[in-house]
């Protein structure tokens, strides 16, 4: 059996097909940690956490450097808002070597979560090196700078977000909130309208609409 057209078959949504992929390749290879990496992947895309912990934890049985394996309990601690339990694992796979865009987001995403924004702003940073063009990316780094009251660096990302994603509610949110900040009322009036736009029901942004012309119209 094939762990690529399992995971072609995930891909497309066919969970049932690839998880018999996963099974059979297993049963072929039950000492490669790669087909219980793969069945894990499948279980935290159906959010059988408890199972996909079992998969992940029996590939680094297998292999103690498998970083994808750490990479994957990370995210099931993260989806589960155990966020000390994500940072540990994501180091782990940072550690062994693993050096990509979606574990420095998912690693900067785990400490945001947890207040350490320092820790979070490092690694968001490093995230938007290795992929600038990921808009998600681009505006939760701009968040975090935001978060850090770093405005005039925030503000690019938030703009970026928006030309890589211009249907994004909450980039043009919170760049009014940038722009109100700096005594920019119109500009800001103009991104509320956008996020409400794109979102009807953004809250936040109805706020912030409705400040913003109560202050235009005191003049």
């Amino acid at each position: 059996m094939d762990n690529q057209a399992g995971i072609e078959l995930m891909r497309k949504g066919n969970y049932e097909e690839a998880a018999k992929q996963f099974a059979a390749y297993i049963e072929e290879n039950p000492k490669e940690p790669t087909g219980y990496i793969n069945m894990g992947n499948l279980l935290a895309a159906l959010n059988d956490f408890e199972r996909a912990l079992v998969f992940y934890e029996r590939a680094l049985e297998l292999d103690h450097d498998a970083t994808v394996a750490y990479y994957g309990i990370g995210c099931v601690h993260y989806q589960q808002e155990n966020h000390q339990q994500a940072i540990q694992a994501f180091t782990e796979a940072l550690t062994g070597g693993m050096n990509e865009a979606d574990l420095f987001y998912m690693l900067g995403m785990s400490y945001y979560s947890e207040g350490k924004l320092a820790h979070a702003q490092a690694n968001l940073s490093r995230a938007y090196e290795l992929s600038s063009e990921d808009s998600e990316i681009v505006f939760q780094y701009g968040l975090c700078l935001a978060q850090l009251e770093l405005l005039d660096e925030a503000r690019p990302l938030f703009e970026k977000t928006i030309a890589l994603d211009p249907s994004h509610a909450d980039a043009y949110y919170n760049l009014g909130v940038v722009q109100a900040a700096s005594d920019e009322a119109e500009a800001a009036l103009a991104s509320f309208n956008q996020a409400l736009a794109h979102q009807p029901g953004h809250l936040l942004a109805g706020n912030g609409k409705r400040l913003i012309e109560a202050t235009l119209e005191k003049g």
